[in-house]
Parts: structure tokens; C-alpha cells; sequence
């Protein structure tokens, strides 16, 4: 099985914003660190996930495993639902990914447990500030 930890940061709400993507599996590793353009804390952590899902698909996982801090996207993938109506495409964009994978698991964890993914979106962060 694919585990998947994703983070999503931004400096300010709205402010510069990045996600932060580890798989780990099948003896391989990899660290996205994916500066996102300016947007609130929560849609950055909407976009790890759409971003690491897509990269799942791309790399043909079946069945993953994904990790995130973020009680707000844990829950409406759980739910299906999201009331802010901002986050409604996002969550409908992410939840027509997972129907590509055989087998799909989120799972929400202490940020504490999640500091790879953390680390990776506030690169992206720092990156995207200093092409400015």
C-alpha cells in the first residue's frame, strides 16, 4: 500500500501558499514541494490533496493511503460534503480522483505526525517568495 502525507500552508490567509506531498511505498520515496499562488490555508490544503491524488493517478497506484492534518478536508472527503461553498469544487474535483484508484483510505493525524508534509509546504512557500 501507498501512504500518502500531504500538507497544505500559506503566510497570511489569503497569502502566498504551498502544498506539501510524501509518498512512501513500495520502497520508493517522494517529496513534492508545490508552490500554489496566493490563497486561503484551507483551499492550500484542498490543493495537496487534489495535487497528490493527481500524482498518484499519474504514477498508476491502485491503492493508497493518504495522511492529513487538516480535520476539514479529513471530514468532508468522509462526508462527501463541504458547506462553504468555495471548497465545493475542490472537494468534487478531489473526490472524482479517488474513483481512480482500487482502494482509497484518508486517515487524519496529529500535525505532529504529519511534519514531512508540513516541512515540504512551507518550502513551497519560501520558494515562491523568492521568485519575487
Amino acid at each position: 500500500m501507498i501512504e500518502v502525507y500531504i500538507d497544505g500552508a500559506s503566510a497570511g490567509n489569503p497569502g502566498p501558499s504551498g502544498a506539501g506531498i510524501h509518498i512512501k511505498g513500495n520502497g520508493e520515496h517522494h517529496r513534492f514541494s508545490l508552490p500554489l499562488g496566493t490563497m486561503t490555508n484551507h483551499e492550500a490544503e484542498y490543493h495537496a490533496l487534489i495535487k497528490a491524488l493527481e500524482i498518484c493517478v499519474e504514477k498508476k497506484y491502485k491503492v493508497v493511503s493518504f495522511r492529513t492534518d487538516s480535520q476539514l478536508v479529513d471530514r468532508a472527503i468522509e462526508k462527501e460534503y463541504v458547506k462553504n461553498p468555495t471548497f465545493s469544487p475542490l472537494l468534487a474535483q478531489a473526490l472524482e480522483l479517488t474513483k481512480q484508484f482500487d482502494l482509497f483510505f484518508m486517515k487524519w493525524i496529529p500535525s505532529s505526525e504529519n511534519a514531512a508534509a508540513d516541512e515540504l509546504a512551507r518550502r513551497a512557500i519560501t520558494k515562491q517568495n523568492e521568485k519575487r
